[in-house]
C-alpha cells in the first residue's frame, strides 16, 4: 500500500475500531462518531483523525439503498472532523448481543450474505473516502470457524473470494479508490497460522482464481491480510517472522491490527486461576492456547473450557484471545500478563521496513467486558481508556522515528 509519507504514520492515520461501541442502526452509528470517536479526537488535540468503523449487515444494506442515509453519514463525518479510510467487516450482527461467542463468524464465506454484506461496505467506504484517499481496508473472517468447515465450504468461499476481487476491481474504476479486503487470521477459524494463509493466498486461492476465469492481477490487488497482532500472539507466532513471510510471499498486508492478548505465566497457581475466572465473560469466544514441553500447541476453544477440562498444560504459560487495553503490560497486581511485547516487535518490524505502511487500527473491543475492577463504567471513563491505548501507539511509533508531525 502506498506510504502517505516517505516514512511512518501521523497521529491523525492512528485509528481505533468502533466496534466497541454499538452499532445496529444509523442512530447509533452517528451517535458513535460525535459522542465517542470525535471526543477521543478531541482529547488527544486533534483537529480531524481517521476512524475504523464498525457497520453491521442491516445498517451496510440501509446506506447502500437509501441515499439519504448515506448522506447523512458523510455529513456527520465531515461535521465531526473524521476521515474515513477503514472498516472492520468481520462481525456481521449484533456484536453487543448478550452472547456473541462463535455466531461472531457467520455468515461464513461460503455462505452468499457474507459476499453481499463485504461488497455493500465496499461501495460505502469508497463513496466515504477523502478526495485524494484511495486506498481503503476492510477487515474480514478468515473464511470461517474451523470446526464448521468442509471442502465444500472451502471451495464455495474461494469463488466468492474470486468474484469478490472481479467486483472491487469494478468499483476502482468506477470511483477511482482501490479497496482491499483483508483475511483476518484468529486462532480456532480456517486461517489460523501464517504458514496456512501463505498456503492460500499463493496456492490455492491462485487455482481458483483459474478455475473460475479470475484474473490473477485482481487478487493481488484487492486482496490481502489484516494482521491482529493479538490473535498470532495467541497462536505463540513470532511477529517479525510472520509478517516477513507474508511479506515475501507478495501477500498485501493492508492493515494491523493492534491489539493485546491475556498472557498466564503461572496458570496452576490458585490465585491465578481464580483472577482468571473473572475474565471467563458469557459475551466473546475467548481462545486459549499454550506450548507442551515439545513446543508443541494446545488449546481450547473458550477460556471456560480450560478449566474444566485438562487438555492444556499447566506448567506452562497459557496465551488467551481476551484484547486488554495496548496500554497495560500487566493485570491484577501483576499477577496476569498481556503480549503487549508482542506490539513492539511489530514496531519494531515497521522500523526496520518503512516500504510498508498499512492501516494501524488499535482494537479492544473488549472494553465493556472486562471485569469489574478493570472496565470503565461511564462514557469519560471508556473515551480515557481509549485515548491512552492511541497515545501509547503514538509513544511508542514517536520512538522508533515513525511520528510524523
Amino acid at each position: 500500500m502506498p506510504a502517505s509519507s516517505p516514512r511512518g504514520w501521523t497521529a491523525e492515520e492512528l485509528v481505533y475500531c468502533s466496534n466497541v461501541h454499538p452499532g445496529e442502526n444509523l442512530p447509533e452509528l452517528l451517535n458513535s462518531l460525535k459522542n465517542y470517536i470525535a471526543r477521543v479526537r478531541n482529547q488527544r488535540g486533534l483537529r480531524r483523525s481517521g476512524s475504523g468503523l464498525w457497520i453491521c449487515a442491516s445498517l451496510a444494506n440501509e446506506l447502500v439503498g437509501d441515499p439519504s442515509a448515506q448522506t447523512s453519514l458523510q455529513n456527520h463525518l465531515s461535521d465531526t472532523g473524521i476521515s474515513l479510510f477503514t472498516l472492520n467487516g468481520f462481525p456481521y450482527g449484533d456484536f453487543h448481543a448478550a452472547s456473541v461467542k462463535q455466531q461472531v463468524y457467520q455468515p461464513d464465506w461460503s455462505q452468499p450474505a457474507r459476499y453481499n454484506y463485504t461488497r455493500q461496505l465496499a461501495t460505502i467506504l469508497a463513496n466515504c473516502m477523502l478526495t485524494g484517499d484511495h486506498e481503503g481496508t476492510i477487515s474480514t473472517l478468515p473464511l470461517g470457524y474451523r470446526p464448521d468447515w468442509n471442502a465444500d465450504k472451502h471451495r464455495a468461499a474461494m469463488q466468492a473470494l474470486c468474484r469478490l476481487a472481479g467486483e472491487l476491481h469494478r468499483l476502482h474504476k468506477e470511483s477511482g479508490q482501490n479497496i482491499w479486503v483483508c483475511l483476518e487470521m484468529e486462532p480456532g477459524c480456517v486461517l489460523e497460522s501464517t504458514s496456512e494463509t501463505i498456503d492460500f493466498f499463493t496456492r490455492q486461492l491462485p487455482a481458483a482464481a483459474e478455475e473460475t476465469g479470475t484474473r490473477r492481477e485482481f487478487i493481488d490487488r484487492h486482496l490481502g491480510v489484516c494482521y491482529d497482532v493479538c490473535h498470532q500472539a495467541v497462536m505463540f507466532e513470532d511477529p517479525a517472522e510472520s509478517i516477513a513471510g507474508l511479506v515475501a510471499a507478495g501477500i498485501e498486508i493492508g492493515k494491523i491490527q493492534i491489539s493485546s492478548a491475556l498472557e498466564v505465566a503461572h496458570p496452576h497457581e490458585n490465585d491465578t486461576r481464580h483472577l482468571l475466572q473473572d475474565f471467563a465473560e458469557p459475551k466473546y469466544l475467548h481462545q486459549v492456547r499454550c506450548r507442551d514441553e515439545n513446543g508443541c500447541l494446545q488449546g481450547v476453544m473458550d477460556l471456560p473450557d480450560a478449566f474444566d477440562v485438562k487438555p492444556l498444560h499447566q506448567q506452562h504459560p497459557w496465551r488467551v484471545h481476551f484484547h486488554v487495553p495496548i496500554q497495560t503490560n500487566t493485570l491484577c497486581g501483576s499477577t496476569l500478563g498481556t503480549t503487549q511485547g508482542e506490539i513492539r516487535s511489530v514496531l519494531d518490524f515497521l522500523a526496520a521496513h518503512p516500504d510498508l505502511h498499512p492501516h494501524l487500527e488499535v482494537e479492544t473491543y473488549t472494553w465493556q467486558v472486562l471485569p469489574e475492577a478493570l472496565r470503565p463504567h461511564n462514557d469519560k471513563q471508556l473515551i480515557a481508556g481509549l485515548t491512552a491505548e492511541l497515545t501509547w501507539l503514538e509513544r511508542e511509533l514517536q520512538q522508533r522515528g515513525l511520528l510524523n508531525q
